[in-house]
């Protein structure tokens, strides 16, 4: 799979990601760390990337936008540690990689993981 990794997730998991064989890169590495929300969504949907972030916002954006695409994995866990991030994400990508290749938001909290396939509905 493709990710695209927000300021706010550990690079640690960058290289994490391609260890187990995933095409990932971070904002930081891009040196785009200063795009906005909706530019990152652009460049997501451009290189066919899945948004792994901790800001509430994309969601938002993908209910304003009715959008099919990109998919969002939105971590809000108190503990941001890279291994923590990993450990669910890796729950995450085994259980969810076809909803995520069609489109969808994933919210990863301690107690529960939740999806909804996009389009949002933005009401």
């Amino acid at each position: 799979m493709r990710f695209l990794l927000d300021m706010g997730i550990s690079p640690d998991v960058v290289a994490t990601l391609r260890d187990l064989g995933h095409d990932a890169v971070h904002i930081h590495e891009l040196g785009l760390g200063t795009l906005s929300d909706t530019e990152i969504m652009r460049l997501a949907i451009r290189e066919g990337r899945t948004v792994i972030t901790h800001d509430l916002d994309f969601a938002n954006l993908l209910a304003a936008s009715a959008a099919s695409l990109p998919s969002v994995i939105l971590f809000r866990l108190r503990n941001m540690r890279p291994e923590r991030v990993m450990a669910r994400l890796r729950a995450v990508i085994t259980a969810h990689a076809a909803d995520l290749e069609a489109g969808a938001v994933i919210s990863v909290s301690e107690l529960q993981v939740r999806m909804r396939h996009l389009p949002l509905d933005a009401s």
